[in-house]
């Protein structure tokens, strides 16, 4: 449920003039301010159909940048010539959904795997629990090259790839980079015990082992 004064504030951007807007914004109290814009974080942190906010966050706790192309990789940062990175968000809000530091590629196909071998950007999986972050967990992608090409092959069975084909979502568990020699732990909530019952206890076991 969207409280009346967001509500307000939504609808008077999209639809009022600069300076009439700015009046507006002008007569609410400090506290409607402040709580209209909390009533603004809660819900996009926690939106089913966008993570934006989720890649966001990521990103910036791990030192990257979001990307100005519309395709592509998620973000990226200047070092060393220019890393590349792949952002895996994911957000529950019950315990019968935990996080799993799962993660999943759309569309994908051998041409776009032949470029993120090349490319190799970093992963970035990351948990949150009702919009607040828990963990965030980086590795190279070559980490899962051998999972993502057996995915292919059972999808298309060797036969040629035709226009418009495509494995609908190539899908990576924890086990899938667990041993990989690239994984670390980015960022790991101090009081992240407290949520333990909405994380899978491969994953609690893996947070205990390297605190």
């Amino acid at each position: 449920m969207i409280a009346e004064t967001l509500k307000r504030v939504i609808v008077a951007y999209a639809t009022e003039k600069d300076d009439t807007f700015h009046r507006f914004l002008d007569s609410l109290s400090s506290k409607e301010l402040r709580d209209a814009f909390l009533d603004l974080l809660n819900l996009y942190s926690n939106d089913k159909n966008s993570s934006k906010i989720r890649e966001l966050v990521t990103l910036w706790i791990s030192g990257f940048e979001p990307s100005p192309a519309k395709l592509g990789y998620n973000g990226f940062r200047i070092g060393r010539g220019v890393v590349k990175c792949e952002v895996k968000p994911k957000n529950t809000e019950s315990t019968k959904k935990k996080l799993r530091g799962e993660g999943s590629f759309n569309d994908y196909t051998y041409e776009r795997l032949e470029k993120d071998i090349k490319e190799n950007p970093t992963v970035l999986v990351s948990g949150f629990v009702l919009g607040k972050l828990l963990y965030i967990m980086s590795f190279e992608f070559r980490c899962l090259e051998s999972h993502l090409k057996s995915l292919l092959d059972k999808r298309f069975r060797g036969k040629p790839r035709q226009a418009g084909e495509y494995l609908r979502s190539a899908q990576f568990s924890f086990k899938d980079y667990v041993n990989c020699q690239s994984l670390r732990i980015v960022y790991l909530r101090d009081n992240w015990q407290a949520f333990k019952e909405y994380i899978s206890k491969d994953l609690v076991k893996f947070f205990e082992s390297h605190e």
